[in-house]
């Protein structure tokens, strides 16, 4: 049965299918909207699957968003290596606005992160040649792409001097950050 389990940002699900294996190797079922309803989760329609692969430990890629009317949801989970996957409340008027959480989403532990529309995404990789794979609930769109700076929120990255690209370096910092976002609750 698919195991899913709450995290301090209640909206962020960390998603564990079951896993059938032998001699040969294991087979699990990545995604199946029957499953997840069946165990409490009804995640919105996706829209499209990408597939990423960075090949040194420490590559940092984050924190990324989409914003309104592109705003993206996105089911995260690593196919090879290891990574250290986060996600942050972005929402105005949220009162977990900011807090973060982290997983380790890895090859073997077939973990995956729901990490819902108005939250920030971010990853770093814990293995050489890591690759991650994520579903997501709106097409990309780079009008509405956005990044706040990764170490503006004193979160728990696990390196100290991350593999970053101009982008992520040059981003916003969360103090700065004017968000797109507001909280439903």
């Amino acid at each position: 049965m698919t195991e899913i389990t709450a995290t301090a940002l209640p909206e962020v699900k960390v998603i564990t299918p079951r896993r059938f294996g032998d001699a040969r190797g294991w087979f699990s079922e990545s995604w199946n909207r029957k499953t997840l309803r069946a165990a409490g989760l009804d995640l919105p329609e996706f829209v499209q699957d990408n597939h990423s692969m960075s090949a040194e430990v420490g590559t940092l890629r984050g924190l990324h968003f989409q914003s309104p009317p592109h705003a993206q949801g996105k089911l995260v989970r690593c196919a090879r290596g290891a990574m250290r996957d986060v996600a942050v409340d972005a929402r105005r008027g949220s009162p977990r606005y900011g807090k973060w959480v982290a997983e380790e989403l890895t090859e073997e532990n077939g973990r995956q992160l729901w990490v819902p529309p108005g939250f920030l995404h971010g990853f770093v990789t814990l293995l050489r040649d890591t690759e991650i794979n994520y579903k997501c609930t709106d097409h990309y769109a780079p009008e509405c792409d956005g990044a706040v700076l990764w170490n503006s929120l004193g979160i728990d990255w696990g390196v100290e001097a991350p593999v970053l690209s101009d982008k992520d370096a040059a981003a916003t910092p969360f103090d700065a950050f004017e968000t797109p976002f507001e909280y439903e609750g």
